[in-house]
């Protein structure tokens, strides 16, 4: 038996949800981050010769914007301080027997940012990520890891909120 020409035109509906998810996003007005535009030319990082997040914070600057890392304070625009770094672990709650069931983790860093004249754009600031995650004895290996990379997202994470606020910054001339 010969089948219509025609039917084959007609698309299969689930190759329509592609389609209606590309025109929902463009409707919305979504669109990807781009490079960030920093207020300023030239950034130095100062921080702790020990601080994972200044190295982080170097490479958004470098990858994310058209702003050059310098490397003297003095070659700088802005002076941005990474005042301290600091990673918290409590206890969010016990089991039955006595046993840590949940942590909370929690990670701060406090920053400022000055210009070659040590005006203040922005004051110290401090930005706090914190998650929770269950906890087993059984299972503790497993769990460090699971806290290694919560904390290495919560940095991640803040990295990307300074980043957002140093767009923020507002320079008086």
């Amino acid at each position: 038996m010969k089948t219509a020409s025609w039917v084959s035109l007609i698309p299969h509906p689930s190759s329509l949800i592609p389609l209606a998810a590309t025109l929902l996003v463009a409707a919305c007005g979504f669109q990807l981050r781009g490079a960030a535009q920093l207020p300023f030319n030239t950034i130095f990082v100062q921080a702790a010769a020990t601080s994972q997040f200044a190295p982080q914070v170097r490479r958004a600057v470098r990858a994310g914007s058209t702003t050059r890392l310098t490397d003297a304070p003095e070659q700088a625009e802005v002076l941005l301080q990474i005042l301290s770094e600091v990673q918290e672990k409590n206890i969010l709650s016990l089991t039955g027997s006595g046993r840590v069931g949940e942590y909370q983790l929690r990670y701060r860093v406090s920053f400022r940012l000055t210009d070659s004249k040590n005006r203040e754009h922005i004051p110290a600031s401090e930005i706090v990520m914190q998650r929770d995650y269950t906890f087993s004895d059984d299972q503790a290996l497993a769990k460090e890891a699971e806290e290694a990379l919560l904390y290495r997202d919560m940095r991640n994470d803040a990295v990307q909120q300074l980043v957002r606020r140093l767009q923020s910054a507002k320079l008086q001339s």
